[in-house]
């Protein structure tokens, strides 16, 4: 059965439905960029000269990252740089979270690319920028050696000596 239908009248159906979706991607940055703003000012804020995160210029959604390696450990006197990217559904969605600095490390391998649970498979939308960077900064001391992303670092882990040279050498300061 034929059915007639009026082309002026599905037009406009058809951009109300994209209107409708463009005003949702645009509510939905609207909150990610709220929900940043507000991580920013509680790290400004924090007492903890160990961690820092600044917008990456003028894109909210790029940030850059520093944590110092923690105390007794052979990081200790080191300073990494982390790039971290922001997705539009964050903060249901984790950030892709790097190291910038060349760390030899298990859990990250020579591209920078961190192996944490709490990136992946564990992520909540209560973690924050501040918890993702002391996070990082455990885990340097604390290393997954039985699910390494680098075999040789998790191999040399247990001769700390040899690891540390390793790590020395590998260390550039972004």
């Amino acid at each position: 059965m034929a059915q007639n239908v009026n082309p002026f009248y599905a037009e406009q159906a058809g951009s109300t439905k994209q209107n409708d979706e463009s005003r949702k991607s645009s509510n939905d940055s609207h909150a990610v960029t709220k929900r940043l703003h507000k991580e920013l000012m509680t790290l400004m804020m924090t007492q903890d000269k160990s961690i820092s995160a600044f917008p990456d210029g003028e894109n909210l959604f790029r940030w850059i990252g520093t944590i110092m390696g923690p105390k007794d450990t052979v990081y200790e006197t080191l300073k990494f740089k982390l790039s971290f990217q922001f997705p539009n559904s964050y903060p249901y969605t984790a950030p892709v979270v790097k190291f910038v600095t060349p760390c030899f490390h298990p859990n990250v391998d020579t591209s920078g690319n961190i192996c944490l649970d709490i990136l992946k498979d564990k992520w909540s939308a209560l973690y924050d920028v501040r918890t993702i960077l002391l996070s990082i900064q455990a885990l340097l001391g604390e290393p997954n050696v039985d699910s390494p992303l680098n075999a040789l670092a998790a191999e040399k882990w247990q001769k700390q000596e040899e690891y540390r040279k390793h790590v020395l050498d590998t260390y550039r300061e972004a």
